[in-house]
């Protein structure tokens, strides 16, 4: 049975683990410190479990307030959770991913002298990310939603004496604030229109809502609220054009782009719209906006991972076009598709990412993929590992990955919508891109030449001898710590969307969770006449586009940078504009900083001369001083010390006051 004790105790066991951590750390030391963030977690995982059975099984539901705060006239502002099939998945994602970190930080960081300061954050983030999904009101949930990015922040500034490090915190923040402000517009003008900051009290007006008028436009008032509020999601999920904070993002610590930028926060804004679904139902053009956006990241985003060398890169940008993917499903109605890929994708992106921290650490912290090739034979597990999560990725038929993206495709093929034309291109063309980088990381990372031997690009932790030759590090597999968590991931990333497709996709699982009207928006309705039958959608699998796309992908991959490199060199000499482009991430940094900073600047600057120091500084403070200063210096003059002087003064002043008072008798 699904009790307020039980979820109190899944939400604050992490933040429990998150205090003594941070505030006790040197005194519980480092073992301590991730014994109790450890156990905190695990408890919350567990409970998770406890609750998704009850919800999957028993159908259980829980709805209520766990805490009045304020109530100002007829609004009440309160704590309270939700849960149903949508938020008891998202749990168990959320901590078992949290839980695998935990683990694998233990041999990551083991070294690090913020071992218990990062523990903390991690630990806390947890706690931040189960407030959002376990919310039953807009309040909470924009505690949550803050609450991650604040989080967010310390974690990718973790090393804070480096400079990239401070600079990618920043940027971090600064972007999503721009999301955040549309945010917090959208839930404002659901909150002065229907009057309530819960979630179904607003649904339940949904209908009313949508025959509003935004005041003074013709706009309709539901259509802007869901837009703002996708502009949040925009920024959370990282899409085009407040996408850029994202690769930047690896400054942080290995461990937190696994927990953070791949499996739990940035799918924070696919969370939040799916939760929104009927309100996003009722406005065809904001699942219009929704759908543009979510194609062009899914696209153009996948493009630029072709071009990366980092190998914590190349998944940074596999990331970005895989939130578009979800994007687009949510664009096209299919919002329990959007989760599903949600989840098949936490658990092989968070494996992706927690193996390159592998291949990091083996390579003595050279991220540089053109150093690697041949890690196979000295690193077995990550290789397994790494391949069954490329696989996933991909799209391989009986691959988890396979079901959520094939069902993207069918719902997006299916759907009327306008931009459903450009949607439909955009996945398909992106199955290709895919393909082609995350096998040329794999490719290039652990088969081929063994270059680690004579590094062509030595890195920052490379020191080389007088002839200018570098140490060579033989890589080693890392220790169990690391591993186990590989392991335990690869699982779910290859049996999770066979089992779990047809209760989600076709089942009732989101029956009161998601809203998709099936009359104006049939891309459910497709989805469902193929996601019954596991075993059978995979073997047709084989005889679709997507799949000779993606096997097209791995061969280029392999024909180029295995056995032909002079073809992709060629390339590169033919192609060197489009490359320049790509290099410069389609110049929305260069766009960001000479216009929307140097603006900002100019703004800020004039604001501070002419404002501050003109009008507050000279004017308004200074100016008044002077004023009172010539008023005193005129009136020091009067002030002569001789008595017949004032006693002039005294006579004139007394003739005068007479003369105003008499003179109206005298003039009549």
């Amino acid at each position: 049975m699904i009790s307020q004790n039980l979820l109190l105790t899944i939400a604050l066991a992490p933040l429990f683990g998150a205090i003594v951590a941070g505030l006790f750390g040197k005194t519980v030391g480092r073992r301590g410190a991730h014994t109790v963030t450890i156990l905190g977690v695990l408890i919350s995982f567990v409970g998770s479990m406890f609750v998704l059975k009850a919800v999957a099984m028993d159908g259980e539901r829980f709805n209520a307030t766990v805490y009045e705060w304020l109530v100002i006239g007829g609004l009440k502002m309160e704590i309270g959770f939700l849960v149903d099939g949508l938020t008891a998945m998202m749990m168990c994602v959320v901590t078992f991913v949290s839980l695998m970190v935990h683990i694998y930080t233990i041999g990551y960081m083991e070294e690090d002298p913020g071992y218990q300061r990062f523990f903390s954050y991690i630990s806390l983030f947890t706690f931040s990310m189960l407030m959002l999904v376990m919310s039953n009101n807009f309040l909470q949930l924009f505690f949550g939603w803050e609450a991650v990015g604040l989080v967010s922040y310390l974690l990718i500034g973790f090393w804070f004496k480096k400079p990239s490090a401070v600079f990618a915190n920043m940027k971090a923040f600064l972007v999503n604030r721009v999301g955040d402000f549309g945010f917090i517009l959208g839930i404002g003008l659901l909150l002065a229109y229907g009057g309530s900051l819960n979630y179904g009290e607003t649904f339940a007006k949904a209908g009313e809502l949508s025959k509003l008028g935004f005041p003074g436009t013709d706009w309709n008032l539901l259509t802007v609220a869901c837009i703002c509020l996708f502009i949040g999601a925009m920024g959370k999920s990282a899409q085009v054009p407040l996408h850029v904070w994202l690769p930047d993002s690896m400054e942080g610590p290995t461990p937190i782009s696994a927990l953070i930028h791949a499996a739990t926060m940035v799918t924070a804004g696919i969370f939040m719209v799916a939760r929104m679904s009927p309100l996003f139902e009722l406005s065809d053009t904001a699942l219009n906006f929704v759908l543009i956006i979510g194609s062009i990241t899914a696209l153009f985003m996948g493009f630029l991972g072709i071009i990366q060398n980092d190998i914590k890169r190349v998944v940074a940008y596999s990331t970005l076009s895989q939130l578009g993917y979800m994007t687009v499903a949510l664009g096209v109605s299919a919002y329990p598709v959007a989760v599903f890929h949600l989840m098949t994708h936490a658990f092989f992106k968070a494996l992706l990412f927690l193996g390159a921290g592998s291949v990091i650490i083996g390579m003595h912290h050279d991220q540089d993929i053109r150093n690697m090739g041949g890690l196979r034979k000295y690193m077995p597990i990550t290789w397994l590992t790494s391949l069954l999560g490329s696989l996933a990725l991909i799209g391989t038929p009986f691959f988890s990955g396979f079901y959520s993206k094939d069902s993207i495709i069918l719902a997006v093929h299916a759907s009327t919508l306008p931009a459903a034309g450009f949607a439909y291109f955009a996945v398909v063309a992106g199955v290709f891109v895919t393909a082609f980088y995350s096998f040329r990381m794999y490719f290039l990372v652990f088969h081929g030449e063994e270059r680690f031997r004579h590094k062509p690009y030595p890195g920052e932790h490379d020191h080389p001898d007088e002839h200018g030759h570098a140490h060579v590090h033989v890589p080693h597999e890392s220790p169990a710590v690391v591993w186990v968590p590989l392991v335990l991931l690869a699982i779910p990333s290859v049996v999770i969307g066979g089992m779990t497709m047809a209760p989600m996709l076709v089942g009732d699982f989101f029956k009161d969770s998601i809203f998709v009207d099936a009359a104006r928006h049939p891309g459910m309705a497709a989805v469902a006449e193929h996601a019954g039958h596991a075993v059978a959608m995979a073997v047709h699998g084989f005889q679709t586009l997507p799949f000779w796309l993606a096997l097209g992908g791995v061969f280029t991959a392999w024909l180029f940078y295995l056995k032909a490199p002079a073809i992709p060199a060629a390339f590169d000499r033919v192609l060197g504009p489009v490359r320049t482009v790509l290099e410069n991430k389609y110049y929305f940094d260069a766009f960001n900083e000479r216009v929307l900073a140097a603006g900002a600047r100019l703004l800020g600057t004039a604001l501070w001369k002419g404002g501050d120091q003109a009008l507050i500084d000279g004017v308004m403070v200074n100016g008044s001083a002077r004023g009172v200063g010539l008023l005193a210096g005129l009136v020091r003059r009067a002030q002569t010390g001789q008595l017949y002087w004032y006693a002039l003064v005294m006579v004139v002043g007394v003739f005068g006051f007479l003369t105003w008072r008499l003179w109206p008798m005298l003039t009549r």
